[in-house]
């Protein structure tokens, strides 16, 4: 509950223009977290409850990551320019 806490402190104060930038790097590293997840359920995880516990945090923790994605390119996608309209003309 604390790290939620000083999570939202912390990004609160970050400036919209970097939101995307830490976004990119927060998928990095949870996508890591993830690999290291999997690894680990491969080699180690023989009983049912701790291969359950396994599934359940990494199908939230992909969910987290392709929801960042997601998220990031919607926001990057505001910084595009749209493409003029041919044909509607103003100037009439």
């Amino acid at each position: 509950m604390l790290a939620g806490f000083i999570g939202f402190a912390v990004i609160s104060k970050v400036p919209n223009t970097l939101h995307t930038p830490l976004m990119s790097g927060t998928n990095a590293i949870h996508g890591i977290v993830l690999l290291g997840g999997l690894i680990v359920l491969g080699t180690t995880a023989s009983a049912c409850w701790t291969r359950s516990c396994w599934f359940i945090a990494i199908t939230f923790g992909t969910i987290n990551v392709v929801g960042g994605f997601l998220v990031t390119d919607r926001m990057l996608g505001m910084f595009k320019k749209k493409p003029e309209q041919k044909g509607a003309s103003t100037d009439e």
